[in-house]
Order: C-alpha cells, then structure tokens, then sequence
C-alpha cells in the first residue's frame, strides 16, 4: 500500500489545527501539527514532510522569517509551504513569495480550495516540466549558469551553487525550456502555479525579481530574464544540454 502524503499544519489556533488536520486525514493524508515554529522544528527533525501549511501571524516566530529558515536549510530547502495569510494583506503574500512560498490562501477560506491547492503542489513538484521528455541530461548550461536538475542546485560561472526553492526551480525550468521566447503572465501562473492569474496578482512578478537576484541580474537592465512590456519576460539565452556541471 502506497504511504500518504504528509502535511505539516503550522498555526496558533488549535481549533483550525483540529479542523484542517481531521479534513486531510479523511481526505487519505497523514495530517501532523505545530502551534509554532519551535513544534514545526521539532515534527521536522522526527518526520519526513511533503508539504507544510504555513500560517502567517505566529506567536514565537512569524511565517515569513520560518519559510526563509527553511529554504535556508539544505536538508528541507525542497519542502513545498503553502502560505495561510490575512484577507487584504498583499503585501505579507508578495513578500512571502519572496521569502520562497510556493503558493498563497487568504483567510478566510473553504477546506475544499485548501485540499485542492495541496494537491495542485504536490503534482507540480513532482512533474516534470512541459514539453521535457526522460532523458539523461542533468544539467543545463546558459551564460556561463548551470542548473542541476537531479539536486535542484544552481551554480554561478565562478563556481558557487545554491539550492532553488521549489517555485524559483519551477520558473528557471520553464524559462530553460522555452529560450529566448516571450511567455506572458497568465502563461507562467498556469504554468507555475497550476492556476489562472487573479487580478492584479503579482506572485509572478515577484518570482522574476527573485531569480533575477540569484542569476545576479540586474533588474533595471537585465541581462538574462528581459522584460518585454505589455507581453511578459523571456530568457535571452542559449540553452545546453550536459551530463553534468562544472
């Protein structure tokens, strides 16, 4: 028999932490939970986690500072967080996107767009990319870039690698796929997120400028992820396939 996935719920109101984690656990996942982030630290030491359920307002330690922990951390740096945030509150879902948040819900919310949302991440984290066929290629090479596709690792022309979070990985694959080709922001949100574009939704946005500071680019004259107004952005360069970095 297959093993559940497992769903860490991080968040301070023990009455939504019952809740979520009995509605996921009828709904075939092994639901553990954390009322702050020294408990979600702890169930991570002891547990191996495919997706954690984030809240924003904490009372030790807030969401963001936790999601930018975590991708810091190279033995949890893949997990997955969906992000729980306050109605209105734009600026706390942009800046958790930056601090490496896979996906936003805003609260209040029905249990059923959560479950959807899960199992959204969690096919896209272990799909692969659009039009990527198997094959041995582990790496590819651009402007003197090289992105592993095995370790999710990232490494600079003089040598230094750093881990992706899971939507900075998203985005460079798809960007790596389809070189020097303009793809809008509906296209990329669907793409990334699994999801239309809401209005004035600038997750997408925010993800370019982030990987634009990995790929140390500029973001007044980028170099490598251009801008083309009123379209969206394209990579401009030239993608190799190798078996491996150097």
């Amino acid at each position: 028999m297959e093993k559940p996935d497992s769903i860490l719920i991080v968040d301070d109101d023990p009455e939504i932490r019952r809740l979520l984690a009995d509605y996921l656990a009828r709904n075939g996942f092994d639901a553990l939970a954390a009322r702050d982030g020294r408990e979600m630290w702890q169930l991570l030491e002891r547990h191996v986690v495919d997706l954690i359920v984030l809240d924003l307002m904490l009372p030790d330690t807030d969401g963001l500072t936790l999601c930018r922990d975590l991708r810091a951390k190279s033995a949890q740096s893949g997990i997955p967080v969906l992000m729980l945030t306050a109605r209105g509150e734009e600026t706390d879902r942009i800046v958790g996107i930056e601090m490496g948040a896979d996906d936003y819900l805003v609260k209040p919310f029905n249990p059923r767009e959560l479950l959807a949302r899960i199992k959204s991440i969690l096919r896209r984290t272990r799909s692969l990319p659009p039009n990527l066929r198997p094959e041995p290629t582990r790496c590819l090479s651009f402007s003197g870039w090289c992105l592993d596709t095995a370790a999710r690792l990232l490494t600079s022309p003089d040598g230094v690698a750093t881990p992706l979070s899971g939507g900075e990985y998203r985005l460079l694959r798809i960007l790596l796929d389809h070189p020097n080709r303009v793809l809008n922001r509906d296209q990329l949100t669907e793409m990334i997120q699994g999801r239309e574009a809401e209005p004035y939704d600038r997750a997408i946005d925010v993800q370019v400028s982030r990987l634009r500071q990995r790929l140390h680019d500029d973001s007044r004259e980028p170099r490598l992820i251009k801008t083309v107004r009123g379209e969206g952005y394209v990579l401009a360069s030239t993608v190799e396939a190798r078996a491996a970095c150097h």
